[in-house]
């Protein structure tokens, strides 16, 4: 399980940071070794279809006369092929895959379940009775709404007679209490016979029931026996098991597959076997997933909703660099382009939040906290002061901002219904496939809203949507791995993005992929972007996803292959109407980005 590494490359100072980093050269050259033995074996011939997260780790140890040696542990993510016993990979943390342990003896049981609840709702005679049952249902849900109509036009009768203003009988009167009593009675009833229906009554849904109560006690069962075989060791010597963890930092139980990814598997096999870790890196290879985005041999931190309370743990007795989003960050200040009582117009540079920022962001200054805390600045009104929309951290360019709560109440209105109109600048690496439409658009949205503008801007780069591109994917946030978004079709919010492409450097004509070395190619592609929704991620996403541009913009550290001094996207040209006095608003921030 320990591969020799033959490399001068100094061990780093301190162990990496596993949720945000820049790979270290040890790391990488253990990566590069690993990456070879992949493309010489033929590994992935066992993953069909797909791409798989590897992983190293560096570690330190003593040989047999005392001398400081290096080498290196391989792990892959989950399963590969269905196994997890491949040789050159440490092993799993624990072992579910025995063919005759607990774990797959409860499975196959529970899939006998599954096969029973399968017959049985695939049953002639009680799909039959089934199809009674909603037909009765139906019914009588029919016959109560038919005689609630009853029961108004005979209350409405009795109200009219009795405002009539003729004298009514003591007979009359004593009959209109009746009838409204049986009425009501009966009324009563019907609704009792349609709930008493509701339930269906079969052997069959009997048994099903009890089927599904018994496979959903046996599942949490086995799941809460599984995660109490995940025994956790760290740097201290100090082990506990995964629903112990969980509680403490989520309060929740473990997610399926917690405790299965590249980094704990390392530092479990590490910390059993005395072995000191030095740095670990985590690295895709081949096709990305049809909702992810992962790029082939490119590096990705850990995982958040499974490893960061695993290796929060796991990590206590080494020294770990700190995080890099914890500490300040240097960047320009905010250019006003304009101010009056009621918003603020303002050019954010990249790196700097919109609104203030929890948890890993907190070491960063917001926009909103630069302008209410800077007395120099000397604005009116700084009490309230409101982010009326949101661009990245990583993202610069033209934001608005809400002076008072009425004005941000009208700006979001205009964000939300899409009455606003905004154009982004971005570099993209690599050159996309689709370079000639291959999807029409007809907007409703209005066009910028120039006329009788003092803010009127003749040379406005802005598109006929006719004339633009169109890039459709329904995105949804990828809960294992926040704050990255994913594509999906059925589940996911609709999400539309128009775009024309400016200008192409191509620095390498063969920009084919082979899964066995690093992509070449330097390409660089200027593109305008139209968002016509605004969702989270939604242009670094539909540049990225290879059904969207499949190039990624230069410079994004989450989606992208290439590393930059900042993420190349800018929000370059927007429109709106003044939320107090309705004029139209037109800014143009051009963002200089060259090829």
């Amino acid at each position: 399980m320990l591969h020799a590494l033959s490399t001068s490359v100094p061990s780093p100072r301190q162990f990496t940071y596993p949720f945000c980093y820049d790979v270290d050269p040890l790391a990488e050259a253990a990566s590069e070794e690993l990456q070879h033995y992949i493309a010489t074996t033929g590994l992935m011939s066992a993953e069909k279809g797909c791409g798989k997260m590897f992983g190293v780790l560096v570690v330190e140890y003593e040989d047999e006369e005392g001398a400081l040696q290096r080498g290196f542990l391989a792990a892959y993510s989950g399963l590969l092929g269905g196994r997890n016993d491949w040789q050159y990979f440490v092993p799993p943390v624990f072992d579910a895959q025995q063919p005759d342990g607990h774990f797959k003896r409860t499975e196959r049981e529970i899939s006998a379940i599954n096969r029973e609840i399968s017959a049985i709702e695939h049953d002639p005679q009680y799909l039959q009775s089934v199809a009674q049952h909603e037909e009765m249902t139906k019914r009588l849900q029919a016959e109560v709404e038919a005689f609630k109509v009853e029961v108004d036009v005979a209350k409405a009768r009795r109200d009219a007679r009795r405002k009539s203003g003729e004298p009514l009988s003591e007979e009359e009167q004593a009959e209109m209490i009746r009838e409204s009593q049986f009425m009501k009675a009966e009324l009563r009833r019907r609704k009792a016979m349609e709930q008493a229906e509701s339930t269906f009554h079969n052997p069959h849904a009997t048994l099903l029931k009890s089927l599904h109560r018994k496979r959903k006690q046996m599942s949490d069962e086995l799941q809460r026996w599984l995660f109490a075989a995940y025994r956790m060791l760290n740097a201290k010597g100090e082990e506990r098991d995964l629903i112990d963890i969980f509680r403490e930092y989520t309060h929740a139980m473990p997610p399926a597959g917690a405790g299965d990814c590249c980094a704990p598997k390392l530092l479990q096999y590490a910390y059993q076997h005395r072995l000191r870790p030095v740095c670990m890196a985590e690295f895709w290879w081949g096709e990305s997933p049809a909702s992810e985005i992962r790029h082939h041999l490119h590096y990705y931190p850990a995982c958040r909703s499974k490893c960061l309370p695993i290796l929060t743990h796991m990590l206590k007795g080494l020294d770990v660099a700190p995080n890099p989003l914890a500490q300040k960050r240097h960047t320009a200040e905010p250019r006003v382009l304009y101010a009056d009582e009621y918003i603020l117009v303002v050019d954010k540079p990249a790196g700097m939040l919109s609104v203030p920022g929890k948890a890993d962001d907190s070491a960063s200054v917001s926009v909103e906290e630069y302008f209410a805390n800077n007395s120099k600045l000397k604005i009116q009104n700084s009490k309230f002061l409101k982010a009326a929309h949101r661009l990245d951290m990583d993202t610069s360019g033209l934001l608005v901002l809400a002076r008072t709560e009425q004005a941000y109440v009208e700006l979001q209105r205009q964000f939300a219904s899409r009455e606003t109109v905004k154009r982004y600048e971005a570099v993209l690496s690599g050159v996309p496939k689709h370079t000639t439409p291959h999807s029409t658009f007809h907007s409703d949205v209005p066009e910028p809203i120039t006329q009788n503008s003092k803010f009127k801007i003749q040379n406005s780069s802005r598109q006929p949507d006719s004339c633009l591109e169109a890039i459709s994917l329904p995105l949804i946030a990828d809960i294992n791995d926040r704050p990255r978004q994913r594509v999906d079709m059925e589940h996911g919010k609709p999400a539309l993005t128009l775009y024309n492409i400016v200008e192409v450097r191509a620095a390498d004509a063969n920009t084919a992929v082979a899964y066995t070395t690093k992509k070449a190619d330097k390409s660089l592609t200027l593109v305008h972007l139209y968002p016509k929704t605004g969702r989270t991620h939604q242009l670094r996403v539909h540049c990225a996803h290879p059904q969207g541009l499949a190039c990624p913009i230069l410079g994004d550290p989450l989606y992208g292959t290439e590393r930059a001094d900042r993420m190349y996207l800018h929000a370059a040209e927007l429109t709106f109407r003044h939320p107090i006095t309705g004029e139209p608003m037109h800014f143009l921030s051009p963002s200089g980005f060259l090829l």
